[in-house]
């Protein structure tokens, strides 16, 4: 959809990534390591520095204290930490519960790994996990559930009552938990993250992936990190070493830094995305799609059920065509597909460019 939007001059609100830059003092970092020198390989698992501040900031968040040397691991941004957490825990043979519509990630990495992906939708417009649908697909042969929090891309949330169900899954079936929480700091409504980390319990079997791309808008830097327990991190890291071995020194000194420094940043992020999603949400008003809600991420949803008869595809098709705005149509991100006709836009864009692609959808 990106090469489709550059090709027909379209405004792009399909990939989720800013259309602003990085903080002023996370760059003056960055070139300040650079230029001091500091542009030799990292440790493995990561930093001390910005391993210290990870778990700090984790502390500070979901009052979980963690050993920063041990459960940290940074890694080449948040897909390479789901790949390696599936890699960890997959056997051929496993079998492990995907939420549909999912991040396309997931299912490959889980093939890869011998094992099966048990996909179960979740449908429009709420989008809610119906735990005894959950429960009825455990066997014998599951091994893991990945949750996905603020969801990407329904910009749904899970509520305490969810944590509570998903616990006890896990607790009764022994399993394990991947649980994707690139967009943990982007909430809305005063609604706080539901992390897996808040729970001792769930946190003993949980591998939690975090993003600094979606936190700092520097998705380019492609830096995350997973968090686990120590055992679970031992076995990570001995497949980390060989995917990337270590990461990018400056950004990971930066990254430190700029944590220490300026927290300030990371509170005010949810405020920062909700102005956003508001500004768009009202200015989309006075056209015919329903909004759905959109309670964390950056992303909403539009149902054009009553604009169109086109499948999410092609719609997205004629709107970068025609309209001039890019889409992400849900449909692809179902293993089985789906008829909805729902798309997805993300709002980390600048509000001009929110208020001119708003003014050209409201003339459909």
């Amino acid at each position: 959809m990106t090469a489709l939007a550059n090709q027909h001059g379209a405004l792009n609100l399909s990939q989720g990534f800013p259309e602003f830059d990085a903080p002023e003092r996370l760059k003056l970092r960055l070139t300040q390591y650079v230029q001091a020198g500091m542009n030799q390989y990292a440790p493995s698992p990561g930093m001390p520095a910005l391993q210290q501040q990870i778990a700090a900031l984790v502390e500070r968040k979901y009052g979980a204290k963690i050993r920063a040397d041990a459960q940290v691991t940074v890694t080449a941004g948040a897909t390479e930490a789901l790949f390696v957490a599936i890699q960890t825990l997959v056997r051929p043979g496993d079998e492990v519960i995907v939420f549909d519509p999912a991040y396309d990630s997931y299912h490959p990495a889980i093939k890869l790994a011998g094992g099966t992906s048990v996909h179960i939708a979740l449908q429009a417009p709420d989008y809610r996990v119906d735990w005894q649908q959950v429960a009825a697909a455990v066997t014998t042969k599951t091994r893991a559930i990945i949750i996905n929090t603020p969801h990407n891309p329904s910009a749904k949330t899970l509520k305490a009552a969810d944590m509570t169900a998903l616990k006890a899954l896990v607790n009764e079936h022994d399993l394990y938990l991947i649980s994707d929480e690139v967009y943990e700091h982007i909430t809305f409504d005063t609604q706080p993250h539901m992390s897996a980390l808040r729970d001792p319990d769930l946190a003993a079997k949980a591998m939690v992936v975090a993003s600094f791309g979606k936190t700092f808008h520097c998705t380019g830097w492609k830096l995350g990190y997973c968090i686990a327990p120590e055992t679970l991190s031992d076995e990570f890291r001995k497949i980390h070493q060989y995917v990337t071995f270590s990461c990018f020194t400056p950004a990971q000194l930066a990254l430190a830094d700029m944590l220490k420094e300026e927290p300030e940043h990371v509170d005010a992020l949810s405020d920062f995305y909700q102005h956003k999603r508001d500004l768009l949400v009202e200015a989309l008003q006075p056209g015919r799609f329903t909004i759905l809600p959109s309670e964390g991420s950056y992303f909403l949803l539009l149902d054009y059920s009553a604009i169109s008869s086109l499948d999410d595809v092609r719609f997205c098709e004629y709107l970068v065509e025609e309209v001039g705005v890019a889409a992400i149509p849900l449909s692809v991100f179902y293993a089985g597909g789906s008829t909805d006709k729902v798309i997805r836009l993300c709002f980390a864009k600048e509000d001009s460019t929110l208020q001119e692609a708003a003014k050209r959808l409201c003339q459909l």
